[in-house]
């Protein structure tokens, strides 16, 4: 099953009001307003920090009415900009169709971060299902699902499946640089934040095209502004 900006998915907004704004340091008092959640534009993680160089929202329409479920912030190491020479002077129109552009975003060897905030509640199991289902397929698709990935998947559903998506919960995603792995974390209000690891390679690839699949990739909006502002870095 392959979702879309209109397929149910899971809901998130942020308040800083809340102490959620303490699970990741941030840098300078700059924020971009997505949908009215605010991102910081500079966030540190480890020792670098990382800038946000594109973000969205994921959204259904039932009847002409949008539903609103959740706003994406996707940050990375600058040096990004450095590893897509082979792209360098190509338009937005040009690199929002390019898969080849969105592949070399997730296979670049820089540290990256998904802040994923909740605008409209639902189950964790949901969400759980539904990053599931995507990765399995997407897997299944190229013959590398294996019983070490439905492990990993195994792992990743049961994180999901006992939370519970209050508004302006926040979900993240952190990446380190040349690694196969990924740190997942999940906050919400009046709890404390609770992490798990993810470390097989190709569940930890798909989990990133989730995000920054092209054509395939959760939120089209989140993709748009990958390529208008890559596309502007990479005209300078």
């Amino acid at each position: 099953m392959e979702f879309s900006a209109t397929t149910l998915v899971f809901p998130i907004s942020l308040s800083l009001s809340l102490s959620l704004a303490n699970i990741l340091p941030i840098m300078g008092s700059e924020m971009v307003m997505v949908d009215e959640v605010p991102f910081p534009t500079e966030i540190t993680k480890t020792s670098e920090p990382l800038f946000l160089i594109g973000h969205g929202i994921t959204d259904i329409e039932i009847h002409f009415l949008q539903i609103k479920y959740n706003a994406i912030g996707i940050y990375m190491d600058k040096e990004i900009v450095d590893l897509l020479e082979n792209w360098k002077g190509k338009k937005e129109t040009e690199l929002s169709q390019d898969d080849l552009f969105f592949d070399a975003l997730v296979s670049a060897p820089v540290e990256k971060l998904f802040r994923v905030v909740v605008i409209k509640e639902i189950k964790g199991s949901q969400y759980g299902v539904q990053l599931e289902s995507s990765i399995r397929d997407r897997l299944a698709a190229i013959d590398k699902y294996e019983e070490e990935e439905e492990e990993a998947l195994e792992k990743l559903t049961e994180f999901f499946q006992t939370k519970y998506f209050h508004k302006d919960s926040v979900i993240t995603f952190h990446f380190p640089p040349s690694s196969s792995t990924a740190e997942i974390s999940f906050a919400t209000k009046d709890k404390d934040e609770v992490k798990m690891k993810v470390e097989n390679g190709n569940v930890v690839e798909m989990i990133q095209k989730w995000y920054l699949g092209g054509s395939r990739a959760v939120s089209p909006t989140t993709v748009k502004s990958l390529a208008h502002n890559l596309g502007e870095l990479l005209s300078k």
